[in-house]
């Protein structure tokens, strides 16, 4: 099991998560990250691993969960170019 990410919480390029899952479901007072939020440096969507866990029809975030590259990726290799979620809900967890 992992963390639920949620919005605000880190990235491992220091950014953070942008959550648009609809202002609906939270964890700890903050909105649960779905598939495809970005994060504060624009762009780096992330990609969700939790299959069995869904908000509105998309699968929610785990701590760990990859992202693609963010708009300050300048070469493909650095924590810009996949900016994963690090960070997440202190006591709400998902996952196998």
């Amino acid at each position: 099991m992992a963390e639920v990410h949620r919005n605000g919480d880190s990235r491992t390029c220091g950014a953070s998560t942008v959550s648009g899952q609809g202002k609906n479901v939270f964890a700890n007072g903050k909105l649960v990250s779905i598939n495809g939020d970005p994060n504060s440096h624009g762009g780096g969507s992330l990609s969700a691993s939790v299959n069995q866990v869904f908000i509105g029809g998309t699968m929610i975030v785990e701590n760990g969960d990859s992202a693609s590259a963010d708009n300050l990726c300048p070469d493909p290799g650095g924590t810009h170019c996949s900016p994963a979620s690090s960070s997440g809900s202190p006591d709400v967890f998902v996952g196998s």
